[in-house]
């Protein structure tokens, strides 16, 4: 079509031509190790893991898809290995404050061994001390203290009960006590006896009866001594007894855990309280309570106190620990403790503490999404608070902010070192950079993945390492030399760049999936070229609804886009409309109306509120145009409309600013123009064409159109020369162009483009600065010079005063 230069057919495409690989399948390649065009990401990644100083934590970012999380997990898992296993971390009861559980940390397998030794000493305990005091040496030992005691007591109320008689009085035992009871003639009296005696008489009788009462007192305390020194030789028997049950186990442990001094503190204070409380272990108390399994459930509680909450286990652990938290709750991240509901009250214990992704982590490294850490409540600044303190406290979220007023308990700070590495979006990384102080303070290394690698011979052998290594670990057929150049084709269109590979594996992955299973349809032994190309369109078929209802608009003429023909002041702009897992190009009629004015060029969109800040931009940037090249010596009076037909969304992007520029022209110069060629690109003040992304979908798009409306071969689209390396077009496409039933023309002014959509030359200033006769140029500067006459003639006669008559007064 015409002389205009086109893209050559072998730049229309990403080729990869399957010679150039040595192995007939992927069975012969040597698995990936590693990442795949990843060099700087990954050389933070390495340093940010060695080093190992406060705030160095690491934040990935990168677009979803290029393997950040699965790379990030696979490269600490290996340098995990090298490394220490951390120790293992336990609470335990805190006798003098129970509320405050103690910490206590252990050599890993220790805290394993730690817990069960407690076990076994409960029920050593158990067995024990009942066994020791039902002993007959205990009872002998008892017996003969009770014995000593009831002997005193019985001598002392023998003193009491001669000193009585020696004074006429007989004593006797009552359920209030011992009362004196005075005698006449070796008789008792009554009350009524005692009141007919004489005065004389009664008065020796209360002398004596006074005696009495003081010698009984005397011999009260006497005997309450005798009682006390009788229960405290009780209780050292008991507590003899139960050291001599306890003691030596105790011993034992203490012996074992020699090194630890918090263990042997709380041994110490074990002891203590075992002695203190020998009743909770002795036999024979359950048939002393009426309910004898409340006592039990009792008994039951008493002993948890003796438990070892065994909170980190790293007894399996090889190497620093890594610890991937996918549901980063405060308490799945802090750890939390729990409540149990007795007699309708809500109880807990420092058993009931359970350890958070954190305490796994500690010693080690922590994977979390930046995402899920955010949008859970007190989580991002729960984990603050630990990478500055440098500790785990495990608190109830809801006493933090003074919504709970149940008691609870304090558990004793764990210390922590943790690695946190955050896997987040670029904007998310750059959100947090710009507006939380503290994130710079503790992320201080950025592991920035890219979304696409060099085509180096290289990378195109890492490549089919790829596929080698997914076809080995999930148990694929393996591909052949045309079914990897396919792969590496399909990396190159969703990079769009023929010189690039895309470092979205996952993608990748799906259509290698996807083609094996074509091939096991087709009963195929291996995957080829065809397996992928039809797992490709398969895949394109099952999202590509909405493209399809366009294109029945578009053959319909509901949708008013010509392929065909000339119209002045009409040009076929370009569009691409993205839905996330399709996107797609959308052709647009584009008109402009010009007129006589000094409004410049009006922007439809913009007036509408229908177009955004950089679409406003590019029609803005149009004028400037305008002015530089076509008024140097007359004034630019021109009013101008641009309009997107049939568009009800919001316009953005300068891409169409070449298409608008293009329409204005051809309206000025009352040309039409070919409605065959549509315009992709954007333009500047000088008149240069832009590059701009989605080329290779904007012209599928128009090709698209051009075969619902038939292809005529004098049809193409025109993109910024920029734009060649990113042209990935389909199969369909460039055979067309093969063929020359359609055109691609990379163009790099203004000037190039609306000779090819006009079929008129654009013409250059002679020596004079004039254009020559009958270019576009010359037409276009002939239209704005008549405006200027015009609007010059009009101010001129404005300006001419109007003849006035004198008046006579009245």
């Amino acid at each position: 079509m015409g002389t205009w230069k086109e893209v050559p057919v072998e730049k229309l495409s990403a080729y990869c031509d399957p010679a150039q690989f040595k192995f007939q399948t992927t069975e012969e390649v040597t698995p990936l190790e590693g990442m795949v065009g990843q060099e700087r990401a990954v050389r933070a990644m390495e340093f940010g893991l060695k080093m190992k100083k406060h705030g160095y934590n690491i934040f990935m970012t990168g677009l979803t898809g290029t393997g950040k999380t699965s790379y990030a997990l696979s490269l600490i898992q290996q340098m995990a290995k090298k490394e220490r296993v951390p120790e293992d971390w336990c609470y335990v009861h805190n006798f003098e404050k129970p509320d405050q559980p103690v910490a206590i940390d252990l050599p890993a397998g220790m805290g394993k061994v730690f817990a069960e030794d407690m076990d076994r000493l409960v029920e050593e305990l158990q067995v024990q001390i009942p066994k020791a005091f039902g002993g007959e040496e205990y009872d002998k030992q008892k017996a003969a203290i009770i014995k000593e005691y009831q002997g005193q007591k019985a001598n002392l109320l023998e003193e009491l009960s001669k000193a009585a008689e020696e004074r006429g009085f007989v004593l006797k035992s009552t359920s209030a006590g011992y009362v004196s009871i005075p005698l006449i003639d070796g008789k008792e009296i009554s009350q009524e006896e005692y009141n007919n005696l004489d005065e004389e008489t009664r008065a020796d009788i209360d002398r004596r009866s006074e005696e009495i009462q003081l010698k009984m007192l005397e011999t009260m305390r006497k005997i309450q001594a005798v009682e006390r020194e009788a229960k405290e030789k009780i209780k050292e028997l008991e507590q003899n007894t139960g050291l001599f049950a306890v003691g030596h186990l105790i011993d034992e442990l203490k012996e074992k855990y020699g090194n630890y001094p918090k263990v042997l503190s709380y041994l110490e204070a074990v002891q203590k309280d075992i002695l203190l409380n020998l009743d909770h272990f002795r036999a024979g108390e359950e048939e002393k309570d009426s309910f004898p399994w409340l006592r039990k459930i009792s008994k039951e509680t008493f002993l948890t106190r003796y438990k070892v909450n065994l909170l980190v286990d790293n007894s399996e652990q090889q190497g620093a620990p890594v610890v991937m938290e996918t549901n980063p709750t405060y308490y799945n991240l802090m750890g939390s403790i729990e409540y149990e509901n007795e007699w309708g009250a809500a109880v807990t214990d420092f058993t009931k503490i359970k350890a958070g992704a954190l305490h796994r982590a500690n010693g080690g490294y922590l994977i979390l999404q930046a995402k899920d850490v955010l949008a859970n409540l007190m989580a991002w600044e729960a984990l603050k608070r630990v990478l500055k303190t440098k500790e785990i406290r495990v608190e109830n979220l809801g006493s933090q902010i003074g919504l709970v007023a149940m008691a609870t308990l304090k558990p004793e700070p764990i210390p922590i070192q943790v690695k946190v590495v955050l896997v987040g979006h670029p904007v998310l990384y750059h959100l947090l950079y710009s507006y939380d102080e503290d994130f710079r303070k503790f992320f201080k290394i950025k592991a920035d993945f890219d979304t696409e690698m060099p085509r180096t011979e290289e990378n195109l052998q890492k490549m089919a390492e790829f596929v080698s290594s997914l076809c080995r670990r999930e148990g694929l057929k393996p591909f052949d030399r045309s079914g990897v150049a396919a792969v590496v084709e399909y990396s190159c269109r969703l990079a769009e760049h023929q010189e690039k590979l895309s470092t979205r594996f996952n993608e990748i992955a799906e259509i290698i999936f996807e083609a094996d299973a074509w091939a096991g349809l087709q009963q195929a032994e291996v995957v080829s070229r065809q397996h992928v190309k039809r797992a490709i369109k398969e895949k394109i078929y099952r999202s590509n609804k909405y493209e399809e209802k366009l294109h029945e608009m578009l053959r319909e003429g509901q949708l008013m886009v010509d392929a065909t023909g000339a119209v002045v002041g009409q040009v076929n702009g370009l569009s691409v409309l993205d839905l996330g897992d399709y996107s797609f190009g959308k052709p647009t009629r584009i008109t402009a109306t010009t007129f006589l004015g000094k409004e410049g060029v009006i922007n439809i969109e913009r007036e509408t509120e229908m177009s955004g800040n950089i679409h406003d931009k590019g029609v803005m940037i149009l004028s400037g145009y305008l002015g530089a090249k076509y008024a140097q010596e007359i004034p630019l009076t021109l009013s101008a409309s641009l309009c997107f037909e049939q568009s009800y969304q919001e316009i953005e992007g300068d891409s169409a600013s070449s298409a608008e520029l293009y329409a204005l022209l051809s309206s000025l110069a009352e040309l039409p123009v070919k409605q065959g060629i549509a315009v992709t690109g954007s333009v500047n003040q000088k008149g240069e064409i832009q590059p701009v992304g989605g080329v290779t979908a904007k012209i599928e798009g128009f090709f698209a159109l051009c075969k619902i409306k038939g292809l005529t071969g004098e049809q193409g689209v025109i993109i910024p020369y920029q734009n060649i390396p990113n042209l990935v077009l389909s199969d369909e496409v460039i055979e067309a162009v093969r063929q020359g039933k359609f055109h691609i023309y990379p163009v790099r002014t203004v000037d190039e483009g609306i000779a090819i959509l006009t079929g008129v030359p654009a013409g250059e200033k002679d020596e004079n600065g004039n254009y020559p006769p009958g270019t576009v140029n010359y037409l276009v500067q002939q239209k704005l010079q008549h405006y200027a006459d015009i609007m010059l003639k009009m101010a001129a006669e404005v300006e001419e005063p109007s003849p006035v008559k004198n008046s006579e007064p009245k």
